[in-house]
């Protein structure tokens, strides 16, 4: 069994501490949800609501087929609810830190908000935002029985087709959500068999006076089939040729939550590890041609007073000078020593002893 939510936190305030954790399976899991410079792929949790359509739960099992293996399907119904409701969605934090999870998409069905799914992520075992969407219409994967399916663990190729992608904020959330859901393993190289199908997202203008005065924009999900072909041009490049796959639906956005400033700024940091990310050293550039280039700031140097490193042959020289030194002095000691004794000997007529 998995420790809990407050174990680990009380585990990971006392190894910053510096005291050491008891157990070793806690230690372990505290190491496995460390930040990584290369994240693996985020699992998605699909549960039910407190009721949920029959439509509903197929729009799950659709789901887990296109998100497979990175999903885990919960069959019973869970009495919580996600938005406007804090016991809701600390269920949600447990169910999702429970199962590994995320991710997680949330559907149910009532009399207010019919066919309404919610897709959310959390950050260290918090909740970090989530999106309700109501779906308007939905074609499952049963109705495309005859066409070809996506590999299991096959990357999508998504498409936000619309303006309101990159200047609607609402609809900027909702790309990164969905960037999140289906993007998969990351991986640094490809194959052309591995890019088998695309997600196309499309946004039309505003919902029109008849439908309850909704300003909401409908959105497309269009999942095409990509079966490469010879390219009849020439060319080692395959010819893409497209086909309705499925699942499809429209849906428009009912309610969001953004993150907390504080929680959106930590789940963007990244490892000091990370590439890109290492310490900027001081006084060091690099030029055009990669060469590293430094400068230096030193105190005021006296070089009189400073003793350089002497080799054998230089010290030789010294001493043979400071002997030719010696008996340089001695011999003009003795000449003025010669002189001094024939000065006293003419003065007084005899040597001084």
């Amino acid at each position: 069994m998995a420790p809990t939510n407050r174990q680990a936190r009380a585990a990971r305030a006392k190894i910053l501490a510096g005291g050491k954790s008891r157990k070793a399976r806690v230690e372990r899991y505290l190491k496995s949800t460390e930040s990584k410079i290369k994240e693996n792929a985020r699992n998605a949790l699909l549960l039910k609501g407190i009721r949920c359509s029959q439509s509903m739960g197929m729009v799950l099992k659709d789901l887990r087929s296109v998100l497979a293996p990175n999903c885990k399907l919960l069959s019973k119904n869970n009495s919580l609810v996600a938005f406007g409701d804090s016991s809701g969605q600390q269920s949600l934090e447990f169910l999702t830190t429970k199962n590994d999870c995320s991710m997680f998409c949330l559907a149910s069905t009532n009399k207010k908000r019919p066919n309404n799914l919610v897709i959310g992520r959390s950050f260290d075992r918090a909740l970090l935002d989530m999106v309700e969407l109501g779906i308007e219409r939905y074609k499952s994967l049963c109705d495309y029985s005859s066409a070809a399916k996506k590999r299991v663990g096959s990357k999508p190729m998504m498409l936000f087709v619309g303006d309101l992608w990159e200047h609607d904020e609402d609809c900027v959330k909702l790309k990164n959500l969905l960037i999140d859901l289906y993007k998969g393993d990351p991986v640094s190289k490809l194959m052309h068999s591995g890019l088998d199908h695309i997600i196309v997202f499309t946004t039309a203008g505003g919902g029109d006076d008849n439908n309850n005065n909704d300003t909401k924009p409908l959105i497309h999900q269009r999942t095409y089939f990509c079966k490469l072909k010879k390219n009849p041009r020439g060319g080692n490049a395959p010819y893409p040729l497209l086909q309705p796959c499925g699942p499809d639906m429209d849906f428009r956005m009912r309610r969001i939550q953004m993150a907390e400033p504080d929680l959106w700024k930590a789940s963007l940091q990244q490892p000091q590890s990370a590439p890109g990310k290492s310490k900027k050293i001081k006084n060091q550039s690099t030029n055009l041609f990669g060469e590293r280039i430094g400068r230096l700031h030193l105190e005021r140097q006296i070089i009189d007073k400073m003793g350089g490193r002497k080799i054998k042959a230089l010290r030789r020289a010294d001493k043979l000078e400071k002997e030719a030194d010696r008996a340089a002095v001695e011999s003009e000691l003795d000449r003025e020593k010669g002189e001094s004794n024939k000065e006293f000997e003419q003065t007084y007529g005899y040597q001084e002893e």
